[in-house]
């Protein structure tokens, strides 16, 4: 079994963390200056926040169910929260990080996941 951190994988983790500073800080501002505006919309930034970190963590760390879950629990969101900030507009006032598939990160929280799940799969055990 190869260690999801090696090789291409420091390239994941890096990536991953990014994203996890990003959403944390984003959604730290969110919630203590514009709560009110948005309450919905900045939970969820949070939540990817702690997913992102989550996954970071995992991935770095060699944790594989761990891994899984993460990255799996955001592909999930990225579809559920872009498909209803698209149906619903109005139920989000502002933009998440999984809002409209991630568009506003061009997408990368689309395919990140996709990723994340092709490596966890890649460097499992019996795999070349």
């Amino acid at each position: 079994m190869a260690d999801t951190a090696a090789g291409f994988g420091r390239i994941l983790v890096a990536i991953y963390a990014t994203f996890a500073l990003a959403a944390t800080a984003r959604a730290g501002v969110q919630l203590a200056t514009r709560y009110d505006e948005a309450p919905v919309a900045y939970l969820l930034s949070a939540l990817s926040a702690v997913v992102y970190v989550v996954a970071t963590f995992a991935l770095a760390r060699n944790a594989r169910r761990l891994a899984f879950a993460a990255v799996l629990f955001e592909f999930v969101g990225v579809l559920v929260i872009g498909t209803l900030s698209i149906l619903d507009a109005e139920a989000f006032p502002d933009e998440t990080v999984w809002s409209d598939f991630g568009r506003g990160y061009l997408f990368i929280p689309l395919v990140l996941p996709l990723v994340g799940l092709w490596w966890l799969r890649r460097t499992a055990a019996g795999r070349p």
